[in-house]
Formats: C-alpha cells, structure tokens, sequence
C-alpha cells in the first residue's frame, strides 16, 4: 500500500512529495511529521535539460531515425529517513551539486555522442543517469525522463 500527498517546504516555497510506503506503525496518519521519522519520506529534484538525439535502431521511415531535440525534465527521487536534527532527507542544494556534472554532459549536447548513450531512448538515459548517481547517492529511489509532456519513463535499479 502506498499513499501520496504533497506538502508545501515552508522554507523553500515548493512542493515535496510526502510518501508512506507500506507503513504498519499504529497511529501513523496526516502530515505532522511523526510518521516519516518512522517509515522514510520520498523527496525529489527537478531538472529541466536541453538536447539532441536521433535513435538508430527505430525502423526505416520512422521519425525519430531524424535528428531532433527535446526539453527533458529530470527527476531525481530519494528515499530515506527523516533527520531529527535537520527536518530533511537530503538538503535539495547537495541533489543538485552531486547532478550537476551529469547536467553539464547531457545540456545542450548531442546525446548519441555520449558515451553509453549511442542509442538515447528515455529508457536508456534514466538507466544511464542511474548507474552515475546511485554510487555517490545512496538514497536514490528513482529516476523519472519526460521526453515530452506526455511521454516519459521510470527507472528504479531494478
């Protein structure tokens, strides 16, 4: 069972989404705060990249074999604790640091150039993404690609 809501960061003025993922502990309920010191909270950091790629392996005629681009959106997922001390998972701003260089080789670059990334499918970039951010991000859930607004996929390690 899992249930999600969204919780404004006072501090921070965003959306961070609020998890409970199978949660047996009795009197768990609402967003206090009390249930994430026990069953882990999900947070997430959006990044919004530029580039170009065409996929070799699609057949003859279709058009994505043609060179073209997109503005994909990144989303980096953590899962863990709450800290006692902090109120947090993960500060937002070392999410963004540990990305940054995987940011600055796919922004504005031709995908297909990039090493492990011959063939550029959503699919393959979050597999990509992931096998260079879960070593020095060990609270790393999930990697979410949009392709497009209504295209996308998810990756989880798995």
């Amino acid at each position: 069972m899992r249930s999600e809501r969204f919780r404004q960061c006072a501090r921070h003025k965003r959306y961070v989404s609020v998890s409970i993922a199978g949660c047996s502990q009795p009197g768990v309920s609402g967003l206090n705060g009390s249930w994430a010191l026990q069953c882990g909270m999900d947070i997430f950091k959006v990044f919004t990249l530029e580039a170009a790629h065409r996929l070799p392996y699609v057949p003859p005629g279709h058009k994505c074999a043609r060179l073209h681009g997109h503005s994909f959106r990144v989303e980096i997922h953590l899962q863990g604790e709450l800290g006692t001390e902090t109120g947090w998972v993960m500060d937002f701003s070392d999410v963004k640091a540990v990305f940054q260089p995987l940011y600055d080789q796919l922004d504005h670059h031709y995908l297909n150039d990039i090493d492990g990334l011959e063939n550029p499918t959503s699919e393959r970039l979050s597999i990509w993404i992931w096998d260079r951010l879960k070593p020095v991000l060990p609270l790393l859930s999930e990697v979410v690609v949009h392709e497009t607004c209504t295209s996308g996929c998810r990756y989880q390690g798995k």
